[in-house]
């Protein structure tokens, strides 16, 4: 019998290169393992929001008719729509070139100062402030009345001091009692006066609690006899405290307006002007005989100035970037101190020994050396000033709310702040996306180059 021995095949020999495969492709699956539910969220909270955006722009307000680019044709015919677009565009040239360089400014100052951290921490604080925490915060400081807003209390206190203010606005003289009131809000006499008399101006409006504490009784001005070559008179709050008293005669119990403007006129032409005692009283001397009239200029009843309004239609833009710039400049600031802070000392050192001031220095060495900072920066405020909504919204009145709204704001309020046009909504966000993608790829390169 003969014996047949059959070998059997032994398996394949496994090389280095296999187990580096089969490790490679291990790795693969573990690292999609742990990115898997990113990339889940991302698809759920960006990918999938950008797709049906864009095409919920193609159907009408109910979503339930094809409309093709008709919201796209009808988002450049609105006037509203056309405003936000304006304003965008306001914003996007203003507040990242002001922001820029206040950080510039700012860091390269801070550099010289001894408290430096202290500073820096100070700026920076109001990135810690929500953007809902710091437009109620604007709104109240903006605010046009001078016992609520801070900013006008200041305006206002600045104006007055310089111009002072009118004492009596709400003054004014009883019909048929000697005085009539001109087209320019003055009061004049209706009879002419000549030098030797005495005449009373009697005017009502004011409550004897809003005279001056340094007022006094008129009555005793009021029978002072004048000279020959002096007209004498007495203005007087026309109102006797508890009732009483006599129309257009100075009564005992009243009180004279000091501080009050009067002119002696003659032919249209301010002969001579003086201003009222605590009493009221007040004479013109040195005058020819001639007749005169009295007047009451209308500065002493202007309305007392109130301010600036800020969140009217002309400054309510400018007054919104202002809060946001109390917001980011510390933010710019950092970001360019710490590019400043890598700048190489030898290039300064040798500018000051070849006799450069610092003018020179920061025109043509440091600005020039921190233009990739600079770029980053600004191209990264672009991006975040496109997207701005919530200071916006809270910031600008109701009234005013068209004037100041930029897209993200006009997005949301033709989708849900009363629109209920989510087609158009959709085709805005789709506007707006557009225009924050190519400052996203300048900024996702400067990154890659400088990583390189």
């Amino acid at each position: 019998m003969t014996a047949t021995l059959v070998k059997e095949a032994s398996p394949p020999a496994v090389t280095m290169a296999d187990r580096r495969r089969r490790a490679r492709r291990r790795g693969r699956i573990i690292a999609l393992a742990f990115v898997l539910p990113a990339l889940l969220l991302l698809g759920a909270l960006v990918v999938y929001p950008v797709i049906f955006s864009v095409g919920r722009s193609f159907f009408d307000a109910s979503g339930s008719r094809f409309v093709g680019g008709d919201n796209y044709t009808e988002m450049f015919r609105d006037p509203a729509t056309l405003k936000a677009v304006r304003n965008s565009a306001i914003w996007v040239v203003v507040a990242p070139t002001l922001l820029t360089g206040l950080g510039l400014v700012l860091a390269v100052l801070v550099e010289k100062i001894r408290w430096a951290t202290a500073f820096k921490l100070l700026l920076f604080m109001p990135m810690a402030v929500s953007f809902l925490a710091a437009g109620i915060i604007f709104r109240l400081a903006y605010d046009e009345d001078p016992d609520k807003g801070v900013l006008n209390a200041a305006v206002v206190g600045v104006h007055d001091a310089f111009k002072g203010t009118s004492s009596y606005p709400a003054a004014r003289a009883r019909d048929g009692q000697g005085l009539t009131k001109g087209a320019d809000g003055s009061y004049r006499t209706t009879a002419a006066a000549s030098p030797g008399h005495t005449v009373g101006l009697g005017l009502v409006g004011v409550l004897p609690t809003e005279l001056p504490k340094d007022a006094k009784p008129a009555y005793a001005a009021a029978g002072r006899k004048a000279a020959g070559d002096e007209l004498r008179g007495v203005v007087y709050l026309d109102f006797t405290p508890g009732g009483g008293g006599k129309q257009g005669k100075v009564d005992r119990g009243e009180s004279g307006l000091p501080e009050m403007e009067v002119e002696a006129v003659r032919d249209g032409k301010t002969v001579a002007s003086t201003t009222t005692a605590a009493d009221g009283s007040f004479r013109f001397s040195g005058l020819d005989s001639r007749s005169y009239t009295v007047r009451l200029p209308a500065s002493n009843f202007s309305p007392p100035y109130e301010g600036v309004s800020w969140l009217g239609p002309a400054l309510v833009t400018p007054a919104i970037i202002g809060a946001y710039l109390w917001i980011w400049t510390g933010f710019a600031m950092v970001l360019i101190g710490a590019g400043l802070a890598a700048l190489p000392r030898d290039a300064l050192e040798a500018a000051r020994m070849d006799g450069a001031n610092e003018w020179q220095i920061f025109r043509r060495i440091t600005v020039p050396l921190l233009a990739p900072v600079l770029t980053v920066v600004f191209v990264t405020l672009v991006i975040n000033v496109m997207k701005v909504f919530d200071l916006v919204y809270i910031i600008a009145p109701g009234p005013v709310q068209e004037d100041a709204t930029v897209l993200a704001t006009q997005m949301w309020l033709v989708s849900f702040g009363g629109g209920n046009n989510q087609g158009l909504g959709s085709a805005l966000g789709v506007l707006l996306l557009l225009l924050v993608i190519p400052a996203m790829v300048f900024n996702v390169r400067r990154f890659r180059r400088s990583q390189r």
